[in-house]
This record gives structure tokens, C-alpha cells and sequence, in this order.
């Protein structure tokens, strides 16, 4: 991604969440969601820009097993989504917030698991360090933004989930199932690129 290419993308991004925008994943419902924030971590590597991502543990009551950005469910100290978004960063992988420069926001993601999702779209630049939680991080790993961004790597799948077929995105990668909301979170950000 070139400066020119970051700009774009900042660009495309709202500069607040946006209570009136919002992604609505197939099967969310329209009340009683819990107000979550993710942070979509742009990592700044040469020759190209990447996207952290985690694995969560297999024992976690939500989303066990998956590939996720980190983020969790808002908390009644913190100020807004931002701040849920680099609180449960620096909780989860131990990213210093100091490292993490705000580009903007992607639509609320409404998911079938129940939450609203803010997502805020990070630019992280190295050098930094990590330090994963145990409990909830199997591994941390970055993909290549070029990749993810890529139509041709959004694949679209279906299941038969609580009585009704269900409509989702993957973009495997590797050893990895980028899938559900982590997936749809970054759709959100291809579509608005391509408008932009």
C-alpha cells in the first residue's frame, strides 16, 4: 500500500461510528445486541501492508476457535468504542495503544451471535511487541491487506444454522478460516474502497 493508497483509505473510512450505518449479518436481530468494539489493525511491514488477527482458544464461551481481530464487549468504564477497542487490544495481545494511530471507522457489524460491532481501523507501525493472553489468544498471526482486500480471494459459503440457511464469506489463508463476522468486517472495508 502506498501513501497514496493510505490516504484513499482513510478516506473511505467514517470519522465517528455512525448509529445509523450498520452491516447486518445474515440472521442478526434487530434488538437486544451487545455493544462490542474491534480494533482492524493495519500493521505498516515492508513490501506491504498486513492485517493482525488472532485465533481464539477453543475453550472461550463466544467465538471459540475463530480468527478475530481483537476487541470484545463494551464495558460500563469505558468512554466509547474507541476506547473498548485499544482497552481489550492491550488486554488480549498486549498491543501498547501508544502504537496505534485511529484512520477511522467501518459501519456497526450486527452479528447473528448477537453483538453490534464497532469496528476502528488502525495503523499500527513497528516496532512493537506482543504479549498474548493464554487464556483467550491461541496465536497471533498477519496476513497481507492486499489479500484480504482481494474480491477474488472472498469466498461465499452457506449452513443450516438454528432452522434457517445462512449466508456468510470466508477468505482462507494458509492453515487459517477467515470466517463470520471477521470476514464480513472486512468485506465492509473492500466495498467501501471500491466506491471510494
Amino acid at each position: 500500500m502506498t501513501e497514496d493508497e493510505l490516504v484513499r483509505l482513510r478516506r473511505s473510512l467514517l470519522p465517528a461510528p455512525a448509529a445509523g450505518e450498520a452491516v447486518i449479518e445474515d440472521g442478526a436481530r434487530s434488538s437486544e445486541l451487545t455493544p462490542a468494539a474491534v480494533l482492524f489493525p493495519i500493521v505498516r511491514r515492508e513490501p506491504g501492508f498486513t492485517v493482525l488477527l488472532t485465533q481464539r482458544t477453543a475453550h472461550l464461551r463466544d467465538h471459540a476457535g475463530q480468527v478475530s481481530f481483537p476487541g470484545g464487549r463494551v464495558e460500563a468504564e469505558d468512554a466509547s468504542p474507541l476506547e473498548t477497542a485499544l482497552r481489550e487490544t492491550e488486554e488480549e495481545i498486549g498491543l501498547a495503544r501508544r502504537h496505534v494511530d485511529i484512520l477511522g471507522y467501518l459501519p456497526q457489524y450486527r452479528t447473528g451471535t448477537g453483538f453490534c460491532v464497532v469496528p476502528v481501523v488502525g495503523l499500527v507501525t513497528p516496532p512493537f511487541s506482543l504479549a498474548p493472553d493464554p487464556f483467550e489468544v491461541a496465536e497471533v498471526f498477519e496476513v497481507p491487506l492486499a489479500f484480504l482486500l482481494d474480491e477474488a480471494n472472498h469466498q461465499r459459503h452457506s449452513v443450516h444454522l438454528r432452522g434457517a440457511l445462512r449466508h456468510y464469506y470466508a477468505m482462507p489463508y494458509g492453515d487459517h478460516f477467515i470466517w463470520g463476522a471477521t470476514a464480513g468486517m472486512i468485506r465492509s472495508l473492500t466495498e467501501r474502497l471500491v466506491v471510494s
